[in-house]
């Protein structure tokens, strides 16, 4: 396997608009040039960076316009109940604002930016592992659509009572990947189980694995003598998950030893380009954590989906918490986390991570 040395850089948060400005302006007279679509890629590059570089100009004018307004609110607010109201409103406004920003500036990564390749994988424990894996793939699925990130299952193994045995799905959204990064690791559930006749407590176990999607501008060499390709039919209730067909396609890299299938595509063509797609960017992460030479230390803490080596635990009863064991941050609405409100775990983890 062979990965090009090209870099990716990108810069997120508030920053300079007069040099947001001139930036735009150059890229509209590589626009207005008459050979600009000569090379697709490079023009569609192009776009999405004008794209970006609109809407970072757009995004801090009208920041700096709220904060002025905030400013007259301010001297309304003595004399004007309304003013006050008004200015409490736009406070909490630009406290999103700054917050999503400051989340920007922690992700400065390459590949952060991307979409994201996500798997969810059980840990051992049968049934109650399997629904806990089931229950993770919402929660991610509803933080991505209050993101309003589009998603797409591109796998779904059913359980044989309930849940899930694996899921790959694929998230869409500006910084889908440095986000969801900071989500990777074993996740422990503890509750009262639904499966117990005697109503017993238990733990339980899964893991989710996150991948940059890369495309075309990224070079990652696969022979086609190193793969093997499988067809089979999609079967088990995906239900609202996936459309199951005939003709699912499953990929395995034989020097890696990594698997990739897709089973929701219309075609057995389209499945297995999905499969591709899954395992040049499952291949492009496994080359940049050799090049870090931090391939060893990843896996081992990727490998035992198991108690002591979780990222955060979920405790139904019998209290009700959610803790991360690497920021030390606590929610007691468990309720709220598993309905996808998890975005202070996640800034939380970044800032720990910047300040490492």
């Amino acid at each position: 396997m062979r990965i090009s040395n090209r870099e990716l850089t990108n810069s997120g948060g508030f920053f300079d608009v007069p040099a947001g400005r001139q930036e735009l302006k150059q890229i509209e007279q590589q626009a207005s040039a008459p050979d600009f679509w000569n090379n697709q890629e490079a023009a569609q590059k192009l776009l999405q960076d004008r794209s970006r570089l609109e809407k970072k100009i757009a995004r801090q004018e009208h920041f700096e316009s709220q904060v002025d307004d905030a400013g007259v609110l301010f001297e309304f607010a003595e004399e004007d109940e309304n003013s006050i109201k008004e200015l409490s409103s736009l406070l909490e406004r630009l406290e999103h604002e700054l917050s999503q920003a400051e989340i920007e500036m922690l992700l400065a990564g390459d590949n952060d930016r991307r979409n994201a390749i996500c798997t969810i994988h059980p840990g051992a424990g049968g049934t109650e592992s399997q629904d806990w894996a089931e229950m993770l793939l919402r929660m991610y699925l509803k933080w991505a659509e209050q993101r309003e990130f589009k998603t797409e299952v591109l796998e779904y193994q059913p359980g044989e009572e309930a849940g899930l045995k694996s899921v790959t799905f694929r998230v869409e959204g500006e910084y889908a990947y440095g986000l969801l990064a900071a989500e990777a690791g074993v996740h422990r559930l503890v509750r009262i189980s639904p499966f117990d006749q005697a109503a017993r407590r238990h733990t339980s176990f899964a893991s989710l694995f996150v991948y940059p999607e890369i495309d075309e501008d990224i070079e990652v060499d696969i022979q086609d003598k190193d793969l093997r390709v499988d067809t089979y039919r999609a079967t088990g209730a995906g239900g609202q998950h996936i459309n199951t067909t005939d003709s699912a396609v499953r990929i395995t890299h034989l020097p890696t030893g990594i698997v990739t299938s897709c089973q929701n595509q219309r075609s057995q063509h389209q499945n297995r380009a999905v499969a591709m797609q899954v395992l040049r960017s499952r291949l492009y992460e496994l080359e940049l954590e050799k090049r870090q030479a931090e391939t060893a230390e990843l896996e081992a803490a990727k490998s035992d989906i198991s108690f002591g080596s979780q990222i955060r635990s979920y405790v139904l009863a019998p209290y009700q918490l959610v803790k991360d064991t690497r920021t030390k941050l606590e929610k007691g609405n468990v309720e709220a986390v598993l309905g996808g409100d998890i975005d202070d775990f996640i800034t939380n983890f970044l800032l720990t991570k910047k300040a490492s």
